[in-house]
């Protein structure tokens, strides 16, 4: 019985516990558990709100997706009609641009094509022209009849006078006076002069040129326009008197009172004179022909040999070494004129600048001139009779309205016809130049 009270007693103390101690904290577990049961299906609901919501979402996002889509389709429909509109004017003008540009280059090909033809054509007629023409003229008296040609061709041209003007040509009106004062002056007085005084006069001439040449301080004191006339041939005769002879000295003095319009004017009036000297002792010797001949002759040697000109005109070496040139070559040829060497050598040594075979020609012009004629270099394929000769002089002289000295020179690669060449004036009629002009006037 006791046992049983005390089990009693224990399992109502167990209760009493559980009641007191282990039953509240179970309840407020379950409370705390019901409420996170109450809040866990709050918020499914709310998540279940939520998510009908996003589905409702979703499905207007759908349906405006749809939209766009639909309005996209349509707005690409729209621009691929229009891009296609676009792109078929485009081709339109493309095409249109490119049947142009075709035409263009059609064109183009067409006139390249035309003018290439008319080209070979022209070459080939003017070759075949050239062939004609040289089988023709290979009879002589065909070729002689181009020349008969020329020459009527010129007499047509007798009112064009022309009249060149030799040694002076270079200079100002001033200078031009003063040298023909000059020359006036050594008229006068050469007709006094033995053949050994002119050959005198001429050297020493040279000689004062040379002395200027190298002083160009004095030569521009001599040649200054100014009215000191008698110092400066006081001047003259302290420096030279014991030097050049009184025939000299005058013709100095006479050059110094003079106007010059460039001091270089002096120097060449006084080679001027120098070689008149000579020029009239060849004429009294009766040696002005073949003075002038021996000149015209070497001035077509330093043409056929520039190498040669080049020499005699190097300023680079001394002037007698290029004398001393000019008499091997002399030497060599033989027969030179004694007048025709002195004329050449001085004139090598007092070249101012010019071409040896300008300043050659120019004194063989001089040469000829001096004796009343002007010079023509005739170009010929062949010799020209004597009738030819005589003729074309008549008519060279009634053009130029002076007496004419005809230079011939034989060139059988101008195939007929004649070329004239008096001072700077060329006359070309020769065949050869005619064929050239035919062909430079083909079309590119």
């Amino acid at each position: 019985m006791s046992t049983f009270i005390g089990n009693l007693i224990g399992f109502g103390l167990i209760a009493w516990l559980v009641i007191k101690f282990l039953v509240p904290l179970i309840r407020r577990l379950m409370v705390k558990q019901q409420d996170a049961v109450r809040t866990q299906l709050e918020e499914s609901a709310t998540a279940t709100k939520r998510l009908a919501s996003a589905d409702e979402h979703h499905a207007q996002r759908v349906e405006e997706g749809k939209a766009d889509a639909r309005h996209v389709v349509e707005e690409a429909r729209s621009d691929s009609v229009r891009i296609t509109e676009q792109l078929r004017a485009q081709a339109d003008v493309e095409a249109e641009r490119i049947k142009v540009q075709g035409g263009q280059q059609v064109s183009l090909l067409r006139s390249q094509t035309i003018r290439q033809l008319r080209g070979e054509l022209g070459s080939e007629s003017v070759r075949r022209a050239g062939e004609l023409v040289r089988a023709h003229v290979s009879d002589p008296q065909a070729r002689a009849a181009t020349v008969d040609r020329f020459i009527d061709e010129l007499e047509a041209m007798a009112p064009a006078a022309f009249t060149p003007e030799i040694g002076s040509s270079g200079m100002r009106s001033a200078s031009r006076d003063a040298q023909n004062a000059l020359v006036e002056r050594f008229k006068t007085m050469s007709a006094s002069l033995t053949g050994e005084q002119l050959s005198a006069l001429a050297a020493e001439l040279v000689s004062v040129d040379t002395l200027l040449l190298g002083e160009p301080i004095l030569a521009r004191h001599l040649a200054e326009a100014t009215g000191e006339t008698a110092a400066k041939q006081q001047l003259l005769s302290r420096l030279l008197a014991d030097k050049v002879g009184p025939n000299t000295l005058e013709v100095l003095n006479t050059a110094v009172s003079v106007r010059w319009s460039r001091t270089g004017d002096l120097g060449e009036a006084v080679e001027h004179i120098a070689r008149l000297a000579l020029l009239v002792r060849a004429d009294r010797e009766d040696q002005a022909d073949e003075v002038a001949e021996q000149l015209f002759r070497f001035g077509r040697i330093l043409d056929a040999q520039p190498r040669l000109s080049s020499l005699l005109g190097d300023y680079a070496q001394p002037a007698r070494q290029r004398v001393a040139l000019l008499g091997s070559v002399l030497d060599r040829a033989g027969g030179a004129n004694p007048t025709a060497v002195a004329l050449l050598s001085q004139t090598v040594e007092l070249l101012r600048g010019e071409r040896a075979d300008d300043a050659v020609q120019e004194l063989a012009e001089l040469a000829v001139a001096h004796r009343g004629e002007v010079v023509a270099e005739v170009g010929a394929a062949a010799e020209l009779t004597d009738a030819q000769r005589r003729r074309l002089t008549d008519v060279l002289t009634r053009i130029y309205h002076h007496p004419v000295s005809v230079q011939l020179n034989i060139e059988p690669e101008l195939l007929g016809g004649l070329s004239v060449a008096v001072g700077d004036e060329v006359i070309d009629g020769t065949l050869s130049a005619r064929l050239a002009a035919a062909e430079i006037k083909l079309p590119d």
